[in-house]
């Protein structure tokens, strides 16, 4: 019996356009007043998935930072796992010297050192997702998305490992010679036991806290709500979804998901383009006479 839903964010809940389809939206709301249970499952920090989610229509508790941060529908810390300081102050030193460009993720939302280039690389992320779009036209959908999230722009990552009050949730490195241009800095970074490293695209890898992976705060938001794992719904596209995917007993791999995904998964859906997260969600309700 289907009792909670998690879904992923990019590439598979969102579309080309980068926001939640009508029906997509229509979907959860379907599950939801059924009485099942809807958990937006991220590597988003809560202030750039929020604003798409009220843009939708839709309340429901997130998993963020791949589960680095869990709050509830009202805004309510359930659980976190941030880096420790001086841990996060070796991987910014690692990636600088590496000359890559990447972001810190924080307490305090998303933090850039370099505007211009989270544009570009939110834009080259775009036309992944439609290769149809020019690379002007998706430079033009970045800059008017970013004016939708909350972008802390700062000089110097060293002064949020130094603020007392500020916690460092997650690291998200980019290349654009993909997977082969962060290999280096992959290998590096895996000496540490205490992290976890997955990605979210061909051009990127995501850091985080050994105890910040989606499977284990779906596990943990299922148990607090009593719920069995073979009750439990997860869709995904990519590697940093593999962990709830192979924990949910009905998993859901999209048409654009990568090989490692479709492989866990024991469903197969449409792409994120043509509604394939509602799809799949309308599916299981069918099945159920809902």
């Amino acid at each position: 019996m289907l009792q909670l839903i998690a879904s992923d964010m990019d590439g598979t809940m969102l579309n080309d356009h980068m926001v939640i389809s009508d029906y997509n939206v229509a979907a959860i709301k379907h599950a939801q007043e059924k009485g099942i249970h809807f958990i937006v499952s991220t590597g988003r920090a809560f202030k750039e998935v929020k604003p798409l989610l009220d843009q939708a229509g839709v309340s429901c508790p997130l998993i963020t930072m791949n589960g680095a941060l869990v709050i509830d529908e009202n805004g309510k810390t359930l659980s976190s796992a941030p880096i420790p300081d001086q841990l996060a102050q070796k991987i910014i030193i690692l990636l600088k010297k590496a000359g890559l460009y990447f972001e810190v993720i924080t307490s305090h939302g998303v933090c850039s050192d370099d505007k211009a280039a989270r544009i570009e690389n939110f834009a080259e992320l775009l036309s992944s997702i439609d290769a149809t779009t020019p690379f002007k036209l998706a430079v033009s959908l970045a800059s008017a998305r970013m004016e939708l999230m909350d972008i802390n722009y700062v000089d110097d990552y060293y002064e949020l490992v130094n603020d007392p009050h500020i916690q460092i949730f997650k690291i998200v490195a980019f290349s654009p010679h993909g997977q082969a241009g962060l290999e280096k800095v992959r290998q590096e970074i895996s000496k540490y036991d205490s992290l976890v490293i997955t990605s979210s695209g061909s051009g990127n890898i995501e850091v985080n806290h050994i105890k910040a992976q989606k499977g284990l705060a779906l596990q943990s938001y299922a148990d607090r709500l009593n719920i069995p794992m073979d009750n439990v719904m997860s869709m995904g596209d990519n590697n940093n979804d593999l962990s709830m995917i192979k924990i949910a007993g009905i998993s859901y791999a999209m048409e654009n998901a990568t090989k490692e995904i479709k492989m866990a998964a024991n469903h197969l859906t449409s792409k994120n383009t043509d509604n394939g997260a509602g799809k799949a969600i309308e599916e299981q309700l069918t099945q159920l006479g809902l």
